[in-house]
């Protein structure tokens, strides 16, 4: 096995991350010296972003069976629900976050791409897509800057590809100045028959490698992403991957009817390390081995080196192992689609991964000691509350002054970019493509999929309040979960299963490590509740920028992806006031808790304070007793209460069909905390007079408190005898924030 003269296994060990003690145990499984090629695999294998070496111990926690379950997290691509009929929904949310940091419209567009092909490397077709955006100060020109090119590289790749976005969500701190976040989800629907499984066996059966040719991008890209970013970052560069979404909608097709025959084995995308990751992951679910000829693989330079092959992150790619004797069908589907499809190696007995460059054996590797759950290295980390956290608990909001113009506050607030119309964002997407999404005409609190020749729909939602966890990560982590499947239950929907995008700081730090523990014991326990188990996601750690020698972690982002099912599109329920005389009712308590709420972080600036009022059992009550509702076609329309408090989802109630509201709160305690704070469990309801008696019966029977805020009418919002302005007025300052801010 070939390597430069001056190489120092410990020293390039060290250079390409691996700690001291993990070198060792990487001559331990081989018995020997690792050569270069080997080093840079397990350095990529073992890499935070692959191994979850630092995060496994507490992920094996989340609940994760479920009878509607058709893969558990870890088993698949991606997950996998049945949704009836024969059906089944596969759906998965990733990061593409340091990629995005430096290059944003590649890191974006490279994101979607890859989240989708997990989707349909299952056999399934991906039907929509959500996106969960984080960017620091909105007044900095690098946030407008990142802000720009990731979403063009989101809409340019998925409206090319030709799959609707059907939510989202876009927020700003200055925590994420440096860092962005770009969490990327995607929804397929498969037959339950016609899944295709991440695995290899059958020894003798011929690998093939299908889709692109492999280049130089993306290079340690793992490892890339399993590190701090620093000042030097931009050197990274070539550690992005560069994206072609016509290109990869050539392969969604082939792999589609690839799935339609009995030619394959398994298939696997190659995401992060590429071959080295595709190769092992699949062989050690199958138990074997796998001999790979690099000199076969299509490339798009010349000479490239073994590691270089091996651990490109190249787009568009997707491993094939092929059942013997049905090679001609497979290149015929390849070349019928214009794409490369070269048979690369074979199945071997026993867990040896070889790997050959001219026939010369460059590098092996036992399969099982590279991956997750196998010899990957486990940690358990140290975790300390942090300072921070006593001084959050100790928030009094008397001491925090009620503004004498409210009006003044609510037009400042709903013309906050954390608040406001994202439409500048979302008219950049393509919303309507394959005529599947329900939502766009519609809106309401999830995006709803129609399921093609069925009377059921899909509804997906992304979820979560950075403040809310930081100030508790147990608590705020559950209520990210809880205000996901609100949003899908106010749509008609019944919670299904979750995936997640958790984004932390450097899992090293023992405070940034104690964010991400309370997070995962409040995410267990919310699906516990709501029986929606945990079918996989990604851990995306060393969010925080190294800038002038000072570490800033963002905001802890558990970010939570959730599906449900609307068992029949009559059940489909908006959040827009559709008519002048409707009741409109909050579902739940008044509350004038104004803890974590935009309104005290933004108009006060007080930035730490604890989470809002919130309780998992009143949460779960409310839902069920607001879904018999909607199913027993009793709600007009309902909107959650969530950013910005009560005001902004009356604000948002109006948007689409222009009709005010006149209401009175009698509840007790200030009027700010009532109109602008964000305490949990609460929907605001729109019910017909006809309707009425029936609601009332119906939720008093469920132990639900509820109260009559008032009707619909006119065309302004009046609240407790204030005029906040006509419609038009509010809508012009809510739509425009985001214009305003991006000119």
């Amino acid at each position: 096995m070939s390597q430069p003269t001056d190489y120092n296994p410990e020293e390039t060990a060290k250079t390409l991350g691996l700690l001291p003690e993990e070198y060792d145990q990487v001559v331990q499984y081989l018995g020997r010296t690792p050569n270069f090629t080997e080093l840079s695999i397990y350095s990529v294998m073992w890499s935070e972003h692959c191994s979850y070496k630092n995060s496994i111990m507490w992920l094996k926690t989340l609940p994760k069976k479920g009878p509607a379950i058709l893969a558990e997290a870890g088993e698949e691509n991606a997950g996998l629900v049945d949704i009836g009929n024969g059906l089944a929904c596969a759906f998965k949310i990733e990061s593409h976050n340091h990629p995005s940091a430096i290059e944003p419209y590649q890191g974006a567009a490279t994101g979607v791409g890859g989240i989708n092909r997990d989707i349909f490397t299952m056999g399934a077709r991906p039907v929509g897509q959500l996106n969960s955006l984080r960017f620091g100060d909105p007044n900095s020109e690098r946030t407008k800057w990142l802000l720009k090119g990731v979403v063009k590289g989101i809409g340019d790749y998925g409206n090319s590809f030709g799959i609707p976005v059907v939510g989202g969500e876009v927020y700003f701190d200055e925590s994420y100045n440096q860092n962005p976040l770009v969490n990327a989800m995607s929804v397929g629907i498969v037959e339950t028959d016609k899944t295709i499984s991440a695995i290899s066996e059958g020894p003798g059966n011929p690998v093939f490698i299908v889709g692109s040719s492999t280049g130089k991008d993306g290079i340690h890209g793992a490892t890339f992403a399993s590190g701090d970013l620093s000042d030097d970052s931009a050197d990274d560069l070539p550690s992005v991957q560069v994206g072609d979404p016509f290109q990869e909608k050539l392969l969604l097709e082939a792999s589609l009817e690839l799935a339609d025959t009995d030619c394959i084995v398994g298939m696997q995308d190659m995401g992060a390390a590429g071959i080295t990751c595709s190769t092992s992951e699949m062989s050690a679910k199958g138990e074997c081995g796998m001999d790979i000829y690099l000199d076969r693989v299509p490339t798009r330079q010349e000479n490239m080196l073994p590691f270089e092959i091996l651990l490109s992150e190249s787009q568009e790619r997707m491993l094939v192992v092929v059942k013997k004797g049905k090679e001609a069908e497979v290149l015929r589907i390849f070349d019928k689609w214009d794409l490369n499809c070269i048979e690369i190696g074979v199945v071997t007995e026993g867990n040896q991964l070889r790997y050959f460059m001219n026939d010369e054996l460059v590098a092996q590797a036992p399969a099982d000691s590279l991956v997750l759950g196998g010899g990957a290295p486990v940690y358990e980390r140290e975790y300390t509350e942090p300072a921070y956290f006593s001084k959050a608990q100790s928030f009094d909001q008397s001491s925090i002054r009620e503004p004498e113009d409210l009006k003044e506050v609510a037009h400042f607030l709903i013309g906050h970019v954390n608040i406001a119309s994202k439409r500048w964002v979302t008219e950049q997407y393509d919303s309507m493509v394959g005529t599947i999404n329900m939502s766009t005409n519609n809106p309401t609190d999830a995006g709803i999929i129609s399921i093609k020749d069925s009377n059921k729909a899909i509804a997906a939602t992304v979820d979560c309040n950075a403040r809310y966890v930081y100030a508790n990560p147990e608590e705020g982590c559950a209520m990210a979960v809880a205000e996901a499947a609100r949003n899908i239950v106010c749509s008609g929907g019944k919670p299904a299963a979750i995936t997640n995008c958790l984004n932390f700081g450097n899992p090293y730090s023992p405070e940034a490590y104690w964010q991400f523990v309370g997070a995962i014991k409040g995410m267990s326990k919310a699906c516990l509740a709501f029986e929606t188990p945990v079918t996989g996601g990604n851990v995306s750690f060393y969010n925080q920028s190294t800038i002038d020698g000072k570490t800033v972690p963002v905001l802890p982002t558990p970010t939570i992806g959730m599906i449900g099912l609307v068992d029949s599109k009559e059940h489909i329920t908006s959040l827009a006031i559709k008519e002048e005389g409707l009741n409109l009712i909050l579902l739940g308590e008044h509350s004038d808790d104004i803890a974590s709420s935009q309104y005290l972080i933004q108009w006060h600036k007080e930035q730490l304070s604890k989470s809002p009022k919130f309780d998992l059992n009143d949460e779960v009550k409310l839902q069920d007793a607001l879904l018999s509702a909607i199913r027993n076609g009793l709600v007009s329309s309902a909107h959650d209460v969530s950013d910005g408090g009560l005001f902004t989802t009356l604000l948002e109630m109006t948007t689409t069909n222009g009709i005010g509201v006149e209401i009175n709160i009698e509840a007790q305690g200030r009027l700010d905390g009532l109109l602008f704070g964000e305490s949990q469990t609460r929907v605001v309801l729109a019910v017909s007079d006809v309707n009425m008696a029936q609601f009332k019966e119906d939720v008093e029977k469920s132990n639900v408190p509820y109260s009559i805020l008032g009707k619909s009418a006119g065309e302004s919002i009046k609240i407790n005898g204030i005029d906040f302005g006509t419609i038009s007025t509010l809508h012009s300052i809510y739509n425009n924030a985001l214009h305003r801010m991006m000119k």
